[in-house]
């Protein structure tokens, strides 16, 4: 038996550095010079003029304002009707086009030329900024507005008592369930669209790409551990005819994956297994190729991962693999990216389940370890923010 392989590492290229934007002088704007000892810049922290920090601490100080009034602008219509007319439209065409009092649209517009969402010309006409146009149609800003609205917006005000206890607090708003997976088929069918919309556009991206390194070995059995709907499990079986998938979940999600892969016309391939892993004494089967988790751990602590895996790394029998989809934020190419995995980590305390989040890499792949695994290969850039791990028992030859 010889050492084991070294993991091998795809990384996607490094982007190039953001160019410094200059700032025209700004009549009595603070210096840092005139600020007490405590407000300066500290060394190896990232410099922003005074004033840009001020700036900076009134977005947040509005921040909720700032959301509100932006899916207001756009579900009623607003940016839509400004969209529709090249030469832009008066505050009364817009009220008049979408049916809202005048003194409504007014200030959603005055809010929109601070937020950015609007202009306003020098005959009054309003028109669509670059941010109003990812508002309207880039469909990760949509998915991530409604998961944020409709899932997380009530809740997120209980995050401090959720810090404190450890508890998913904001749950409280829609039911007394321990986790919002135990909730999940139960929940107002609004707050389901969102939750799936944010779920699957982020993983609808990644399977594709994901598919084709999960079965290269040509598994014949395979395990999805956290099936959600059934979508990676039709996906398997629909590319390879002779892979036969078992879909371990709680019970709700499970009615839900059996019903999509029966209108797919696969159910003779799939088996169901209901279990709950926050049971310690939940055993995973053995005899399968693949063990698959895709977005799955992130749901549990440190220590529920840990246990997790090496449930999971006893079952692994021969070659076996166990591969891992999740998001990093450290992984990531760009700082929007890291922004929401960072923000979403949020939802995970507050609602979710308390105790969770979107991991920094290294601090889960120590759970890896302690599970008495080890990683043969990991590829970052899955999608549009994954990466994908292969694991294997510890000194597997």
């Amino acid at each position: 038996m010889g050492p084991p392989a070294a993991p091998q590492v795809s990384r996607a290229p490094v982007p190039a550095r953001r160019r410094k934007i200059s700032r025209p002088p700004v009549a009595n704007a603070l210096d840092c010079a005139t600020l007490p000892p405590a407000m300066t810049p500290r060394p190896n922290k990232p410099s922003v003029s005074a004033l840009e920090a001020l700036e900076r601490a009134q977005w947040i100080a509005f921040a909720p304002f700032v959301f509100q009034a932006s899916c207001v602008l756009r579900d009623r219509g607003v940016l839509s009707a400004i969209e529709s007319s090249p030469e832009g439209l008066t505050l009364e065409q817009i009220a008049e086009q979408v049916s809202l009092p005048h003194y409504g649209v007014r200030v959603l517009l005055e809010a929109g030329l601070g937020i950015g969402l609007v202009t306003e010309d020098d005959e009054r006409r309003y028109h669509l900024t670059n941010t109003a146009h990812y508002l309207q149609h880039d469909g990760m800003t949509r998915a991530n507005m409604d998961f944020t609205r409709d899932v997380n917006y009530a809740g997120i005000a209980h995050l401090d008592q959720a810090i404190a206890t450890g508890k998913p607090a904001g749950l409280q708003v829609f039911g007394e369930w321990p986790t919002i997976y135990a909730g999940l088929a139960k929940l107002p069918e609004q707050v389901q669209g969102s939750w799936f919309g944010f779920d699957h556009f982020y993983s609808d991206s990644a399977f594709p790409v994901a598919l084709p390194l999960v079965l290269k070995s040509k598994p014949r059995r395979l395990l999805d551990i956290g099936g959600n709907t059934g979508k990676w499990a039709i996906a398997c079986m629909q590319h390879d005819p002779e892979i036969e998938v078992t879909i371990m979940d709680l019970p709700g999600q499970l009615d839900v994956a059996k019903a999509n892969i029966a209108a797919a016309g696969l159910s003779d391939r799939v088996r169901f297994l209901a279990v709950d892993l926050l049971d310690e004494q939940a055993k995973i089967p053995g005899g399968f190729d693949v063990i698959w988790m895709s977005q799955f751990l992130d749901c549990f602590s440190e220590a529920e991962i840990v246990t997790i895996l090496r449930r999971c790394a006893a079952a692994l029998e021969g070659d076996a693999r166990i591969f891992i989809l999740e998001t990093f934020w450290d992984r990531q190419r760009f700082a929007a990216a890291k922004f929401c995995l960072q923000m979403t980590s949020l939802y995970f305390t507050a609602l979710a389940n308390g105790n969770s989040q979107l991991y920094r890499a290294d601090v889960f792949l120590e759970c890896v370890r302690q599970a008495e695994l080890e990683v043969d290969a990991e590829h970052d850039g899955i999608g549009l923010a994954h990466t994908l791990l292969s694991c294997r028992r510890q000194g597997a030859s």
